[in-house]
């Protein structure tokens, strides 16, 4: 194989991940009370409970995409060594990042006519993208070829459903998700939103509850509606420094449907940001993504 598999950090996986199908991350930037900060898998510049903390305490943080120079950085180094690239990009939805890519391929694509140079919108987000990333590593490390697992990904992605609920209301209401009154009512009442990521990669609220529980459990409650053989899935589970909560869905998940693997990993600063702490979320294989 002939070619590298290149993702970007909002996939939120964890190292071990991303060491067992080669997969390389480009670290995207986030800044906080006036610092850049590289969102690293290894989170060697901030951890995700400094992060947190720091958000709960009252720090502001925003999100700047991949500039057109690190993309032509990273996929002329491979393009040097003869390889050909598959990058597998955070939702066009909720980022430029997959247009400033496919921009930066297409001049390099006349400079290495050789090379082919594949952008693929993974219309996903966090560990959602992550999800999906990994599975297109594990065809890819069957042998398939580059064109093979971009087609397994364009026939999958639309199938890959993210659920989640946040429990803080003001981040959503800063990013314009629900207004302030909605914040204000619903932190007073404990409602919960239920949210996903829909077909064109936008975020969606669904359904709102009450209380922090009924929350975790309408997770569940939508994978038993639309999931596609949960007990042979790998399936993701993502928090934001909400450890347990994380942890009570991974084990609803394996006693309702028997599933073997369940792993859960951190929500990292860069979806962070606009979720606040107590993200959690749920991915799996579905019939349909909404």
């Amino acid at each position: 194989m002939n070619y590298q598999l290149i993702t970007d950090s909002t996939s939120d996986m964890n190292v071990d991940l991303i060491e067992e199908i080669g997969v390389y991350v480009i670290p995207m930037e986030y800044t906080m009370d006036g610092k850049t900060y590289h969102n690293y898998p290894d989170y060697r510049e901030q951890s995700p409970h400094d992060f947190y903390d720091a958000l709960r305490a009252g720090s502001s943080c925003s999100t700047n995409q991949i500039n057109p120079d690190t993309f032509q950085k990273i996929f002329t180094s491979y393009l040097k060594e003869g390889k050909d690239i598959l990058y597998l990009c955070f939702s066009s939805g909720l980022s430029g990042t997959y247009n400033t890519a496919r921009i930066v391929a297409q001049d390099l694509s006349e400079e290495y006519p050789d090379r082919k140079i594949e952008v693929v919108d993974t219309k996903a987000a966090c560990v959602g993208e992550g999800l999906l990333v990994y599975l297109a590593g594990l065809e890819m490390k069957k042998g398939k070829s580059l064109e093979e697992v971009r087609d397994w990904v364009l026939a999958n992605r639309d199938h890959l459903a993210h659920w989640f609920t946040v429990d803080d209301l003001n981040h959503l209401k800063r990013g314009g998700r629900i207004s302030a009154t909605s914040a204000l009512v619903g932190t007073m009442l404990s409602i919960k939103p239920v949210m996903n990521v829909d077909t064109n990669g936008h975020l969606a609220v669904k359904e709102k509850v009450r209380g922090r529980r009924q929350s975790l459990d309408a997770l569940i409650r939508h994978m038993q509606q639309t999931a596609v053989n949960p007990k042979d899935q790998i399936v993701f589970v993502g928090h934001g420094d909400s450890l347990k909560d994380a942890e009570y869905v991974a084990d609803k998940v394996k006693s309702t449907f028997g599933t073997s693997r369940v792993v859960i990993n951190n929500l990292g600063p860069v979806i962070g940001c606009h979720t606040g702490a107590g993200f959690v979320a749920l991915f799996f294989l579905a019939t349909t993504k909404e």
